[in-house]
């Protein structure tokens, strides 16, 4: 995952610039149909069931450090066409707030993890507990 240009200044100016910076209390995952990029933008799915879930993160690793998803992060059953997600995005709040972090979905091997797909009427779109990775190197 990429980390957007809104959490690359809050580490920036929390780290050099001494301005103290609170990590939200709780962490949503969201889905997009089109990149939202370093600024932030993109199509967040909406509508036909959609809602951004909740994750927990877990920091592992030491070269490079990682943070991977506790639990799998399962989104409601889609009432109607998503249409077709091919990114996630790790926001600060459960409506609005702030996309920190994104990255495009790869097609792992166990389709019912995090792989690009059309969500249509009755899919349950998931993602694997270790596959929402957010990685600095």
């Amino acid at each position: 995952m990429s980390f957007t240009n809104y959490l690359e200044d809050k580490v920036l100016d929390h780290v050099f610039g001494g301005n103290a910076y609170t990590a939200p209390s709780t962490l949503y995952v969201g889905l997009f149909t089109a990149e939202p990029g370093e600024a932030g933008g993109g199509t967040e799915v909406s509508g036909n069931g959609y809602a951004r879930q909740s994750v927990a993160m877990t920091v592992s690793g030491t070269s490079p450090t990682e943070a991977n998803n506790d639990a799998t992060v399962q989104f409601p059953t889609a009432t109607g066409s998503q249409g077709t997600v091919t990114h996630a995005g790790v926001f600060d709040a459960l409506t609005g707030g702030n996309l920190l972090a994104y990255a495009t979905l790869t097609d792992p091997s166990d389709f019912s993890s995090a792989s690009p797909r059309t969500i249509n009427t009755g899919d349950i779109f998931q993602i694997s507990t270790g596959n929402l990775k957010i990685r600095l190197d």
